[in-house]
Parts: C-alpha cells; structure tokens; sequence
C-alpha cells in the first residue's frame, strides 16, 4: 500500500513546515523554501528560522537587498553562526566588505555546527583576503562532510595561499580519489610547485583532458598540462596545448578588444576635466599601488615592499575601481566603462579618496603599517588616485612588451572575469598592450614624478640596486628584508604564487625569443604601433 505524504496547511505544526523548507532547500527549490517560510512569516512574522529560509531563498533568486533585510531580521532575533555566515556571504556580494568582517567576528563566538556555514565563513574570509583565517573553518567543514568536493577544494586552495605545499597536495589527491576528474583540482596542483622530470602529472592531465566535455573543464586542464609541459623544459608542447586551448576557449567569448581601448581613450580623453576636478579635504595617508599589466612583476614587487617591516600588502583590491564608481552614480553594469569614465571626471576626488580608503580598511591587518594595494589594473586609475589621494605612491611594473604578452597568454586568471577576457588570444593581447602603454605615457608626462616605473629585468639584474630605488620612491628606510622576500611567510593568492617563495631567477627574461615564430602576428601589431621591440 503506497502512503502519500500529508499536505502542509495551517494546521501543520510549525517543526514539520520548517523541516519541508530545509529539504526544499537542500534540493535547491527555492520556490517551495519560500513558500514554507512565507506561510509562517505570515501567522508569525517575526520567526527567526523562516526569516532565515526565506532570505536564502530571496539571495538564490538574485534578490540580494531583501534576501539581506530578512537574514539581518533573523540574526536580531536568533544570533545564530549558520545566520550570521550567510549574511556575511551577502554583504561581500555586495561589496559591503566591512560589515561582513563584523559579522565574522561575530560569528566566531557562536560559530556554525554545520559543514556549510564553517566553508561560508571561509570563503568570506578568502574573499577578505585572511586566508589564515579561513583556513581552520575550510578543516572544521571537511571535517563533517568529508565527501563534500567544493569544501575539499577550498581547504587545498587555503592551504596553497599559505605556502603550505606538502599538505595542499595531500588535500587535493584525497579530493581526486573521490572525484578523479574534478579540473579545478587538477589545475590548482599543478600550480602549486615547478614539477620535475621525477614528480610530475602530465601522463594523467593528457588522460583525463581527453575526456573532458566542457569548455571550462578544457581550459583548466589545458592550461595545467601546459604549466607541467614547460616545467619539464616541453616550451614548444606546452605553447601548442595553450595556443589549441585558447583558441577554442576564445571562440565561445562575445569579446571584442575595440570596447577596451575604447576605455583606454576615454581615460586620455576625460584627463584634462579630471586634472582640474575639485578635490575636498584630501586624504594624508599615504598607501602604495603596485600596477601594470598582469604577469609583469606586480606580485613580486607587493612582495619585496611586504617584507619591510614598516608595510603591509592588502592584496588585489577593487577599492579604488568601486570608490569611483559609487562616486558616479552611473547604472551601467560594469565597474569600469566609457560612461563612468566621463562622469568620474567631474566627480569630488577628496570623496573618492576617503571612499576608497574606508573600503580598504577591511582588509588591512595593523593600521600602523603602510600598505600596499596591488590589483594591476589601477594603472586605469592613477589619475583619480595621484589627485584623491596626494601621498600616495604608484609603481608601474614594466616588461619587456613581447615577455608581457607571453606572460598574459601562458597564465589563467579568472575565467568568469570579463576583465581577463583579452588575454586568451596573443593578437588582442598585443592591442591591449598598446592601450595600455599609451595610457602610461599620459601618465607619464602629465604627472611627472608621480609614478615610478620599474622594469622587470633590471630588478632581475639588480636586485639591490632597484629595490633601493623603490623603496626610495616609496619614503621608506633600507631593510635588508626586502632583499629575502623569498622568506616572507605572508599568503599569496595570484599564479606567481610559486615563484615568489624563489629568490629571483632569470629564466623568464627573454623566454619570448624561444617562441618568436608564433608570437609574429603580436609582434607586427606592437611595431605597427611604434613600440620598440630591442
């Protein structure tokens, strides 16, 4: 005799149509979630549990203010860990980076009993960029649900940023033996330490990137065998398995290189209202913003001037980008486009600068010291930056154009950032170079002094010699320390993860000339344009 389940009215006592909403949940239906928590919002409007729900089913629909106006209700009423963890999660969605900090420490004193609320409060200490910190919730999360993937994956990837290799290891094959396919574990092993003829994966990677099936799963594998290819002294392979990658990955984009340098003359073109701007009760502090394009140094750098005693590195903020786009108004979607562009130029740069350094709080660690923000793309920036904030010091990294070019294509950034979108082809990355490097010659003659440029082979051929010029640049004293920036314990979450635990080495200066047939068509697009290719 088959039973039917009895359908929930009014008369269902409250426990069963909580229990209906977390199953509901579990399985993903967020319709029924808040149909069961409505129910009971509507006979007891202040029930901490369905508040709870219901958010969560507001925040899985895109609805975010709400989902965060009902959770902040539920934790008013019932300060529970699993709450404040999935409010925490929201407030950085939406950028609101401090009050999810708040939140966390909250949190700690009545933390979570549940494997996702301990990897929430992880993740949101990632994304602060306390990878420390979040490391022991990713532990307490694998812990109760040791068949969980996402929670094992998080914990390797903790474990790499902290410079904690052997274990990172250790997690990630423990992931693989449940999941053997998972690309993203592939990827981020690879990663994580120069493999050698002895200790290498390449046999395995070519298996399992035979049968992956979707474009995400490729790319990550693609760009894992090449990694190990050349660690193994396989240039030639790994640029051929990059460049059948890449081209297949650029084929599913809706990416067109004109709408970035678009940005780029907009920027040239809105400099001369921005110069004249006001700029009320500017800011005196005075942090230190390593850019340029990516894979040209930056992370070295924020190392060395991190290993100094008197600084610290707050990692890749978008605090700056987001200062100026709140100092807009604009609706468009994107944080940086031709229409903030133009409004930024009119906008209260004192504003933007006090903006910027009340975001840049949160991810701070001792307020005594300076620090450096070092997301490479500020370099869109320097002109708000050099009037918002008058102290500051700006350092552009500079390579060798065809190394940079390279560098841009050989490494995988963010898949799901739009802002990397240019870096998968070598053509639009040499047009993307170009806009770039005009944009620093603005910079260059219409803020002298205010920006050091720094290149990449003359730290590598001086190291003592170019961080005395850099930290002169910056008002700091010599250290000795930050010529052992090697031994600086602090995370890194960037791909030069691996090579900044090295001291420095030449290998990657000149690697552009071992691939000079391939590299032709970018090669001709920076001639054409008049850059200098010795």
């Amino acid at each position: 005799m088959l039973l039917t389940a009895r359908p929930l009215d009014t008369h269902t006592p409250r426990g069963e149509r909580i229990a209906a909403a977390r199953a509901a949940l579990a399985r993903g239906d967020g319709t029924a979630v808040a149909r069961f928590a409505g129910a009971i919002l509507a006979e007891r409007g202040d029930d901490a549990e369905a508040l709870f729900l219901h958010g969560l089913a507001d925040a899985a629909a895109g609805r975010v203010a709400t989902a965060i106006r009902l959770i902040e209700q539920a934790v008013a009423r019932c300060p529970a860990g699993e709450y404040r963890a999935q409010l925490a999660r929201l407030y950085v969605a939406v950028r609101r980076d401090g009050d999810a900090a708040a939140v966390l420490t909250a949190a700690e004193a009545a933390l979570p009993d549940d494997a996702l609320g301990r990897d929430t409060m992880g993740c949101v200490y990632a994304r602060l960029g306390d990878h420390a910190a979040s490391l022991p919730h990713f532990d307490a999360a694998v812990a109760l649900a040791p068949d969980h993937v996402g929670y094992r994956y998080n914990q390797a990837a903790a474990l790499g940023f902290l410079g904690r290799t052997d274990a990172a290891e250790a997690a990630i094959e423990a992931l693989l033996e449940r999941v053997p396919d998972d690309a993203r574990a592939h990827h981020l092993l690879a990663g994580l330490r120069k493999q050698t003829a002895g200790r290498h994966h390449i046999d395995r990677l070519t298996t399992i990137r035979s049968r992956a099936r979707d474009d995400r799963s490729r790319v990550l594998l693609g760009y894992a065998l090449a990694k190990e290819l050349d660690d193994l002294g396989r240039g030639a392979d790994a640029l051929d398995t990059l460049c059948t990658t890449n081209a297949a990955h650029r084929a599913t984009l809706r990416y067109d290189v004109a709408d970035d340098l678009a940005i780029f003359d907009a920027i040239r073109a809105a400099w001369p209202a921005m110069a004249s701007a006001p700029v009320t009760a500017p800011a005196a502090d005075a942090p230190i913003f390593v850019i340029g394009m990516p894979r040209t140094g930056t992370t070295l750098v924020d190392r060395i001037l991190s290993s100094h005693p008197a600084v610290e590195s707050a990692g890749e903020l978008q605090a700056m980008p987001l200062a100026v786009k709140a100092a807009t108004g604009t609706r468009s979607r994107q944080v940086l486009d031709v229409e903030t562009i133009q409004a930024a130029a009119s906008a209260d740069l004192g504003a933007i600068g006090r903006d910027y350094l009340r975001r840049a709080r949160h991810h701070r660690r001792d307020p005594a010291h300076r620090f450096v923000d070092k997301f490479p793309g500020n370099f869109h920036y320097v002109g708000a930056i050099a009037r918002a904030l008058p102290q500051a010091r700006i350092v552009c990294l500079r390579r060798h154009p065809m190394d940079t070019v390279l560098g841009n294509f050989r490494n995988l950034f963010a898949i799901g950032s739009r802002y990397y979108d240019y870096s998968y082809d070598l053509a639009d990355i040499a047009r993307y170079y170009v806009g770039f490097d005009r944009l620093m010659t603005l910079w260059r003659t219409a803020l002298p002094g205010r920006v050091l440029e720094l290149r990449y082979e003359d730290l590598v051929a001086d190291q003592e010699g170019e961080t005395r010029r850099l930290l002169d640049h910056c008002e700091l004293p010599w250290s000795d320390a930050c010529l052992a920036f090697h031994d600086n314990s602090a995370p890194v979450s960037t791909p030069s993860a691996a090579q900044v635990r090295r001291p420095i080495y030449r290998d990657a200066v000149a690697r552009w000339k071992r691939h000079a047939d391939i590299l032709e068509p970018a090669l001709r697009i920076l001639e054409e344009a008049g850059i200098a290719i010795d």
